[in-house]
């Protein structure tokens, strides 16, 4: 049975989807709702899809797997190759293996995007979102502080000069993995086995970066190493880094977008090379989307970003553990 603070949860819930609701509609933008089962999950390397497995009952030889989305992002870009115009969606996703604090295997996402802008463009469609969800708030938990997204306008910090102010470690002389274990382990991370830049970055950022964004404000944590752009596009004149951007408060990331790549070539080029990531760390090498593929040549210039709905729930409320916000959260069957 849900106790006082998830009852209080759900009212807060039903504030914050008003709130975003109101906010992108006076900006123009279109709800839309796109399938939870999909023939291809996103392809990241360290996020695992739910599958499941589709079997036609008049022809079993047509069975074939099929994915429970981690995001509805390839979808959405479907749509806007198609001229759909700005686009938001509330939805529920699934990433399988994840449970902690601040982790539910099926959680809710917003995810917006608007054509001809940037990353620059989608951070202020995200601030004016998150901060009419502020001023929009129920009661929380003693000590909340629903005022806080409300604090505009938010930090903007390159990854570069985050990294620089925690430890001291300049990213861009650091070329390659071996160079930047050195100066990490020089400033005391642990970074165990791990050789390739990415991986050490993400050791480092984590360990002596991550907690210590987002405390007076939120942050934006912009432009990160272009071995990091996923399916962002590079800084046109400096390729070193990808337009890519993350939202953090009190320590917690809450959401990760981009300006958009619109490349077909080099997307593929891209997931080509996250499928051989998988398979090197033995995980499930999911197929190419080749409908999504396909939009992505026809995509106008655009921006979009992915925001998780109930960790924006639990600072909005003051609450320490997703299941706090949730009414059936999964620790209760897994």
């Amino acid at each position: 049975m849900p106790n006082l603070s998830q009852w209080r949860a759900a009212r807060g819930r039903q504030a914050l989807y008003s709130a975003l609701r109101r906010f992108f509609a006076a900006h123009g933008y279109l709800e839309v709702e796109t399938p939870l089962l999909v023939p291809a999950p996103g392809m990241e390397p360290h996020i695992n899809a739910f599958e499941a497995g589709f079997i036609p009952e008049t022809d079993v030889g047509r069975a074939r797997t099929l994915y429970l989305h981690t995001s509805p992002e390839y979808a959405m870009k479907r749509l806007l190759a198609d001229g759909a115009g700005p686009l938001f969606q509330i939805c529920k996703v699934f990433r399988n293996g994840e449970v902690s604090p601040t982790h539910n295997p099926e959680f809710t996402m917003l995810e917006f995007y608007r054509p001809q802008a940037d990353y620059h463009g989608i951070m202020a469609d995200l601030e004016g979102a998150l901060a009419e969800a502020g001023r929009s708030a129920t009661e929380g938990e003693p000590g909340a502080d629903p005022a806080f997204f409300t604090r505009t306008p938010y930090e903007r910090l390159t990854v570069r000069d985050a990294v620089l102010r925690a430890t001291g470690v300049d990213i861009r002389e650091h070329a390659d993995g071996p160079s930047l274990k050195r100066a990490a382990e020089a400033v005391g991370v642990r970074t165990g086995d791990a050789e390739a830049f990415d991986d050490v970055f993400f050791h480092l950022f984590l360990q002596k970066v991550e907690t210590g964004l987002g405390h007076e404000r939120p942050t934006f944590l912009i432009e990160y190493p272009a071995s990091m752009a996923a399916l962002s596009r590079l800084k046109p004149g400096d390729p070193a880094v990808a337009e890519r951007v993350e939202l953090y408060a009190k320590g917690l990331e809450l959401a990760n977008g981009f300006s958009e790549l619109t490349d077909p070539t080099e997307q593929r080029t891209r997931l080509v090379e996250e499928q051989e990531l998988r398979r090197r760390l033995g995980r499930s090498v999911y197929p190419l989307d080749e409908r999504f593929l396909d939009a992505v040549g026809r995509m106008p210039p655009s921006a979009g970003i992915a925001v998780g709905l109930d960790r924006i729930l639990m600072l909005l409320l003051g609450v320490q553990r997703i299941s706090d916000v949730l009414l059936f959260p999964a620790h209760e069957f897994v």
